[in-house]
């Protein structure tokens, strides 16, 4: 390993470039426009320009976001949601916190919800079913919205890792009766924390209280919000060192002095809720996100042409990636391996992290699936891809690409 080459990361906030640092900078010397501000309003109305026949309301994380939505859906205790495992806890989370029940079903092959399993799952006490589109590839929503349409159920789109994916020439997000998005460190665009949620118009009624739910919340605290900044310029200086040992330990320090947040809360294993969840999404991180976004059509579609090379690559090799749809944006390329440990570490040894979503069957390490309602081999498909997943990492120049393939694989 060079420990003087930038360290190739699917994970530790793989869009930040100089002009993101330097806006975190600017805003970060301007307390004063932490709160409430023009650039809220200003992403709200991007999403409403690009999905038609919505509206919009932003929070301060994904989480935070899909609450709304169930709130404003009238979801809660006696209620039950379809929702499939192969996830992250915050989803689960999110019901549980609005008083309903999350109902596990399991994948198919292209790691999204499995229809044929959700049928032996729901109950007359089903209300819902959310839709996550993992790593960026559509699920078959065509299949998805006549199994909704058939059981009357609200069908809610998870586009946390889709931003700007299509399912047959249509917007991801658009197609359901909801959906929302984040903007996390590693998603598709960053502003560290952050969400929004969007209910198409002709749901007027829970438009109105999604809004409501919006204005009564508070923003968060001024620390949370510094964190949130300081993240950026501190891994600007942790990526090009990480190698050498300096931007790793710089890492851990300010994580132990928790000068930056983690991306799960360790009370959110236990299926707790934080207070800093729901609030409202600060005109600070808004401000991040404004830039981001700009950059979405250009990051979406080199995410797309490294993933295309990955795969001529790999099939050269006689490996096939998962099952693949057309329209994906390829936030990170999955793929199942015998031994993901020994790949994930040997990797490691030549300056690459290989990301893992989700070895966990509901991610991360450390969530108690019973406090969730999950008990193992509920989803065996599920089960069987988190013991054996890795991603390759898509934000990332053409001979670094190279590189991952010369190291992970032609090497071994």
């Amino acid at each position: 390993m060079n420990p003087f080459k930038k360290i190739i990361s699917a994970s530790l906030s793989p869009n930040t470039q100089s002009d993101d640092v330097l806006r975190a900078l600017t805003i970060l010397l301007q307390p004063r426009k932490w709160l409430d501000g023009p650039s809220i309003k200003g992403t709200e109305q991007w999403f409403e320009q690009h999905f038609p026949k919505t509206v919009a309301a932003s929070f301060n994380s994904g989480r935070s976001a899909l609450l709304a939505i169930l709130t404003a859906f009238g979801i809660g205790k006696g209620d039950e949601v379809l929702v499939q495992a192969f996830t992250c806890v915050a989803v689960p989370n999110s019901i549980l916190w609005a008083g309903a029940k999350p109902i596990f079903a399991d994948i198919d092959g292209s790691l999204n919800i499995d229809v044929r399993d959700a049928e032996y799952k729901i109950s007359p006490k089903t209300r819902a079913i959310i839709v996550q589109h993992t790593l960026g590839v559509p699920a078959d929503m065509d299949a998805i919205t006549a199994f909704a349409k058939k059981h009357k159920l609200l069908l809610i789109e998870d586009c946390a890792h889709s931003l700007g994916a299509q399912y047959n020439g249509k917007p991801v997000g658009q197609i359901g009766d909801a959906a929302f998005f984040s903007f996390g460190r590693d998603k598709v665009v960053s502003s560290v924390f952050g969400g929004l949620a969007i209910i198409q118009k002709k749901h007027k009624n829970e438009v109105k209280k999604l809004v409501d739910f919006q204005k009564n919340l508070r923003y968060p605290s001024n620390f949370w919000i510094w964190q949130q900044l300081l993240h950026p310029i501190v891994f600007s200086l942790v990526l090009p060192t990480y190698n050498m040992g300096f931007g790793k330990l710089l890492l851990f320090v300010c994580q132990k002095l928790k000068l930056l947040s983690f991306p799960v809360y360790a009370e959110e294993k236990c299926a707790i809720k934080p207070d800093d969840f729901p609030k409202k999404y600060p005109n600070a991180l808004a401000y991040l996100l404004e830039l981001q976004l700009t950059k979405l059509e250009s990051l979406n579609n080199h995410r797309k042409h490294i993933a295309g090379y990955y795969q001529e690559r790999l099939k050269k090799l006689g490996i096939h990636p998962l099952q693949l749809r057309e329209g994906a944006v390829y936030l990170r390329l999955p793929l199942l391996v015998s031994n993901p440990k020994s790949t994930l570490s040997a990797a490691k040894k030549s300056g690459i992290l290989l990301g893992n979503w989700y070895h966990n069957t509901i991610d991360p390490v450390g969530v108690i699936f019973e406090n969730i309602g999950y008990r193992r081999g509920l989803c065996p498909n599920a089960e069987k891809a988190a013991a054996h997943i890795i991603n390759l990492p898509t934000n990332i120049s053409d001979d670094e690409a190279a590189f991952v393939i010369q190291e992970c694989y032609e090497h071994n």
